[in-house]
């Protein structure tokens, strides 16, 4: 257990599975800390040849995405920027690389880095909406805050959803509600809140008690479009960096920091 993911192990009959719930209050806001704690986590859980992993968020939240007040805080600081996505992009690849198949409980909104977590995963586990009014949330709403979508991320959505759908929802920023996101495939399953983990880890128990080996390959075999959209010429952090203090990205994103403080 870090400051930043409670750790826990499920004693399966098929096998170990290692639950990460990510603890950053409030929101589970994505910074460099919070990155580089998933990434360790993740990194025991090779370590210690687990069978499955499950990440969670908390009751209300999966992960509102990246620090964005951080981030605007870093003011010039060029570096400090790269690292925060560097940190990022890091836990997606080890999410997306993972040995063992890996589960997102999404117990909450899942927005921008949230959904990108939950897209590098294996299978996606949502809370259903208590409120109809309210519900909750998933999407890469990106473009309404001013930031361009990089193409290995749309890769992700569009391999989940299809090409025209994935082309409206990224252009939009769209975020939609969680009983939408089931019936357009963006997420698996949907459960009520305190279901979602349990849930996850029943998926992981059928998966794991088929012929370990056999499953495992195929897997391999079919998530290599998910490592390959990843790859850095997908990804190229440093045109991030530069767009980043672009006139319209800064101007979206101040107006979002000054709505967060609200």
């Amino acid at each position: 257990m870090s400051a930043f993911i409670e750790t826990e192990t499920h004693a399966a009959r098929s096998g170990r599975i290692r639950i990460l719930r990510m603890a950053r209050p409030p929101v589970n806001a994505l910074n460099p800390d919070l990155c580089r704690a998933l990434i360790a986590a993740l990194e025991q859980a090779a370590s210690d040849d687990v069978d499955g992993i499950v990440l969670a968020g908390n009751a209300k939240i999966f992960s509102a995405g990246l620090d964005v007040p951080y981030l605007v805080s870093l003011g010039e600081d060029r570096r400090g920027l790269f690292e925060a996505w560097q940190a990022f992009f890091g836990a997606t690849r080890l999410l997306a690389t993972s040995r063992v198949p890996v589960v997102a409980a999404l117990t909450g909104h899942s927005p921008a880095g949230g959904c990108v977590l939950a897209l590098c995963c294996d299978y996606r586990v949502m809370a259903r909406s208590a409120d109809p009014a309210r519900p909750l949330q998933i999407g890469l709403n990106e473009t309404q805050v001013g930031l361009a979508v990089p193409e290995g991320i749309q890769r992700l959505m569009r391999r989940v959803v299809g090409h025209y759908r994935a082309e409206r929802l990224l252009i939009e920023g769209a975020m939609v509600a969680a009983e939408d996101a089931h019936a357009m495939g963006l997420v698996d399953a949907l459960a009520d809140g305190e279901a979602v983990v349990p849930t996850a880890i029943a998926w992981l128990e059928r998966l794991l008690a088929l012929p370990r080996q056999p499953m495992l390959h195929t897997r391999s075999l079919a998530r290599a479009d998910v490592i390959e959209a990843l790859e850095p010429e997908h990804i190229p952090l440093q045109r991030f960096v530069d767009d980043w203090y672009g006139d319209d990205t800064q101007t979206a994103l101040k107006a979002l920091v000054a709505k967060l403080g609200k």
